[in-house]
């Protein structure tokens, strides 16, 4: 399994990521047989938020189900994400209070003493990033949560954060899959005005990341778009899965696994965060990354899932 250092930090990760965002309905059985999956195909690192499942429900059933030793938990990096409030409207809170109950509840459910890495989940346009601050300061000092990020967020957005916290954002989660790629595919069709592709949709975020040494996390990372089913097996998608089926074959992996491999290809390191419920799927996105495609096969991917190549 390929890995990935986070910059000023201890950790170093697996490539891919195990998000535990559908496993509510999983008898404890099923959680244990998935994580143990994950483990076994080298992937050292469990992606949750506050809300997934509801008010912590997969952490809880996280929790539940592993009742992990103090050595078990010791050797894998739990994440987890706060600051979205479901609700009619859906709003968002950065605010001193809410980011520590969230983490004092993130910590119940599942039944640690501290989380590796903190990610803001999504932008609150009402943030005081002085409170932030003052939130990252108190969880550090307590030991809760070792280190902190952000999810979904612009360049500008994290440096205003950066003005405030003293600790580094090691992280930012985005969506991002070979067929919805902006932050790849603006930079690769730049100054191409009768293209819809040259407009810039997130501000120069890959190349802020990698200046920045901040580590981007791919959600949905098998999605056509978002949230409009995966490309994979797709007709739509027709031209593209010939070319995924012929490197799969090269490569003895899986369409999925050659999909996460063109991911993983790209030097930000970046990380592939999947959000099956399937052991097998696992260990397919798990062998993918190490495949190292090469750059005539990663860019007929890119031309094959319907992006321009000037």
């Amino acid at each position: 399994m390929k890995t990935v250092r986070f910059a000023g930090t201890d950790l170093t990760a697996s490539a891919v990521v195990a998000g535990m965002m559908r496993i509510t309905d999983l008898s404890d059985a099923d959680i244990v047989a998935l994580v143990d999956a994950a483990l076994a195909a080298g992937i050292t690192m469990f992606d949750h938020a506050d809300i997934y499942g509801g008010d912590h429900g997969c952490e809880t059933r996280f929790g539940d189900a592993l009742k992990w030793s103090p050595s078990q938990r010791q050797s894998v990096i739990l994440q987890t994400k706060c600051g979205i409030v479901p609700g009619d409207p859906t709003y968002y809170d950065f605010s001193h209070d809410h980011i520590i109950a969230r983490v004092e509840g993130s910590l119940r459910a599942l039944r640690t003493d501290y989380i590796d890495i903190l990610l803001l989940h999504r932008p609150d346009s009402l943030v005081e990033p002085a409170e932030v601050a003052q939130a990252f300061d108190e969880l550090q000092a307590a030991g809760k949560v070792r280190y902190f990020g952000v999810s979904n967020q612009t360049p500008g957005q994290i440096a205003l954060l950066e003005r405030y916290v003293r600790q580094p954002l090691v992280a930012n989660q985005v969506q991002l899959s070979l067929t919805h790629a902006p932050l790849i595919a603006q930079g690769i069709a730049v100054n191409m005005a009768a293209e819809a592709q040259s407009v810039s949709l997130d501000l120069g975020l890959l190349d802020f990341a990698r200046l920045h040494d901040i580590t981007l996390q791919a959600w949905s990372p098998f999605q056509g778009g978002f949230f409009t089913g995966v490309f994979l097996g797709d007709p739509a998608y027709a031209e593209l899965g010939t070319v995924l089926d012929r490197l799969a074959a090269q490569y003895d992996i899986t369409p999925m696994g050659v999909a996460t491999a063109w991911i993983t290809r790209h030097p930000a390191s970046i990380q592939v965060v999947t959000g099956t419920t399937k052991p097998a799927r696992l260990a397919e996105a798990a062998a993918g990354s190490d495949v190292v495609l090469t750059r005539a096969e990663w860019y007929e991917l890119f031309k094959a899932a319907h992006h321009i190549i000037p």
